[in-house]
Formats: structure tokens, sequence, C-alpha cells
């Protein structure tokens, strides 16, 4: 069944996605207006089961990629991830019967809304890395067999590279240079795919799980995180459990090949009193060590949020001072094959350490 996604349920899959993103995926803010700028002016967007896709239908995903930090100083008018689709519309020599997110977290989980309302196409309700992650290859997509090009990435000013390789490694290698010096931040469409190939590869039900998790919060009058434990429970995912609790005392940010790469040190508070929490990211929240031995790490998200508003806090967000509460959240099967961890497994990320799925909350 279809769902008609409007500026309130924009709302609520921005924060929703936030969640999701692991503190990256690009500003939620920017991402939620772009998106309700263009469903007030074009009207509201058909969110779309994926089993309701046809075999042959051809479905373009859109996203913005780059640096997060960028993002917010170079903000978009919504135009240019369309400009990305319609050139590799043009490319394939098909029309699109739909776009879908390549994540589901910050911006890039409301993005193709806007695309979807400017050119009346339905969103489906799937995306390719059931969080947020840094790059192009760390999809289902690419794990299991869809190629990711052509692809092409477009800027603010209407400059657009079209991209074609025979290796999803290779696109994001070169992705990347392009949005480097496009100023840190792009806009790109890429793994184009039937709807036969959507329904095998995709993540089903991402954009209206961020939905629930985002009213959820927004109508929480308690303890946020019990609004979260309970729309996860039932969710393809695992039930969220709390990990830490605790003041951030340090964030150490760089950014460099159109990554923002860092990590923030919390010290622990009440029942945490006396421990400490490290949490590594790349764009995106990575591996967290409690007293130097992690308690979480990719593929399972990783979430940091306000202590006293139960509100997700991005990675470009972290502040000295905040109180945080860090939530985890086992990721669905299909993100924990042999297949899937040989390309975003810890030690993909450089982290030494040995996955191990988060047990669901007692």
């Amino acid at each position: 069944m279809t769902i008609e996604i409007g500026v309130e349920e924009i709302e609520d899959i921005a924060l929703g996605a936030t969640v999701l993103g692991t503190g990256g995926g690009g500003d939620p803010h920017v991402g939620k207006l772009v998106a309700k700028q263009a469903i007030e002016e074009f009207g509201p967007v058909e969110l779309l089961p994926p089993d309701e896709l046809d075999a042959e239908d051809f479905v373009v995903p859109t996203a913005q990629m780059g640096a997060p930090t960028v993002s917010v100083e170079k903000l978009p008018s919504g135009r240019e991830a369309v400009t990305s689709m319609e050139r590799v519309e043009r490319e394939v020599g098909k029309t699109a019967d739909a776009t879908m997110p390549i994540e589901c977290g910050g911006i890039n989980s409301t993005f193709p809304f806007a695309v979807a309302a400017r050119r009346g196409l339905p969103v489906v309700d799937a995306d390719g890395m059931g969080r947020a992650f840094p790059e192009l290859q760390h999809e289902t997509f690419n794990i299991y067999g869809v190629s990711g090009t052509p692809a092409a990435v477009s800027d603010e000013r209407g400059n657009t590279c079209l991209i074609e390789t025979d290796d999803n490694d290779q696109l994001e290698w070169l992705a990347r240079g392009v949005t480097v010096r496009m100023g840190g931040v792009g806009y790109v469409s890429d793994y184009p795919m039937t709807g036969a190939q959507v329904k095998e590869t995709a993540i089903p039900g991402t954009m209206s799980l961020a939905r629930d998790l985002g009213r959820a919060l927004r109508l929480a009058e308690d303890d946020a995180m019990d609004a979260v434990r309970e729309v996860t429970r039932e969710s393809i995912y695992g039930e969220a459990r709390s990990l830490f609790e605790g003041k951030i005392v340090d964030v150490q940010r760089r950014t460099e090949r159109g990554f923002v790469f860092g990590h923030v040190d919390i010290d622990g508070l009440d029942a945490d009193e006396g421990s400490a929490m490290r949490i590594e990211f790349q764009n995106e929240n990575l591996g967290a060590a409690v007293d130097g031995s992690y308690v979480a790490t990719v593929p399972d998200l990783i979430t940091v949020l306000d202590r006293e508003t139960g509100g997700p806090i991005p990675t470009e967000s972290l502040r000295y001072g905040a109180r945080v509460r860090v939530l985890g959240i086992r990721t669905p099967e299909i993100m924990r094959t042999p297949a899937a961890l040989d390309v975003w497994g810890p030690a993909s990320f450089g982290l030494d350490a040995t996955y191990e799925p988060l047990a669901d909350h007692p």
C-alpha cells in the first residue's frame, strides 16, 4: 500500500532518519527544507513499497555526497540531483519510474523526496545501506551485484560529470574526486536498476521506519529511548539498547579527501560514572569503545542522543559539554552476511575489532 508523504511526514522522516543515520548522511535540516519546499510547490509524494514495483520498472536513486560539514555551508537549491538523474536517463535511454534513497540517514533520507516532487515520481520505501555509510560502494546494491554506473555527479552551478566504470570501488574513487573539486559536496545519481533488482538487493521499509521513529520521538512524553525501543522492536532491525550515558569532554574533527574524520570522548555519568567511551567516525559513527574495549561496531548502528531532549545528534553537531546517551541498534540480516561484512565490517574502516552483532535489549 502506497503512503502519501507531505510536509508533516517529511519532518518525521528527517528526525527518524537521523537516528538511523548514525550521525551522518548530511545535515537533516537542510534536506528537510529542500524536500518541504519541493512538496509545497509540486505536491505530495507517494512512498511505494518495493513489492509493488514491476520487474521492468526503471529506478534511479538520488543522493548528496561529500563532507557533512561542507553541506551545511553550501546549501542546495534542490534541483542538483534532478540534473544528475536526467543525465543518467539520457545515457541509458529510459525515463525513471521511481527514485530511491541510497541510504536512510540525514539529508539522503529526504533529498529523494525533493527530486520525486519535482519530477512527479514515487519514492521507493527502501535503500541500500539501512543506515548511513561514507562511500558509494557501501551499498547492498553493490554487494549483491548491481552496477553503480552509469552515474552522474552535479553541483549547485549546474556542472555535471558522467561516470562509467566496470567496478563500483572505482565509481566511489572517481566520484569522490569530482565531489572534492566541486567544493566538497556534490549530488549523485547512481545504481540505476530494475524493479526486480530493487526487490532482490534493497533493504525494505526503511523510509516508513524512519517516519515511525520520528513520529514516536516527536510524540514521546517521557523517555525518548523507550519510544525508539518500541518502534525498533517490531522492525527488521533489532530492538535498540542503551550503550552509555555521559558528558562529551572532547571532539576532534578533520575534513580530508571529502570526508569528516574524527572521534568524540564521553565521560560516564550515573551508572557509567568512572568509565569513558570513545566513538570513532568517518562522516558516520563507526565504532564505540568503553574503557578501550569495543561494545559496538559497524555495520550496527551507533547513535548519540541528547540526554535532555532525546533528539539525535549528527557528528557535525557534537559539542563539548553536551550530556548524551549513546544507543545501539542491530542491523538487518541482509547487512550481516559474510559478503556484506567484507565491504563494511570493522576491518574495512581500519578498526581493530571483530564484528559481533548487538543483542536485542534485555
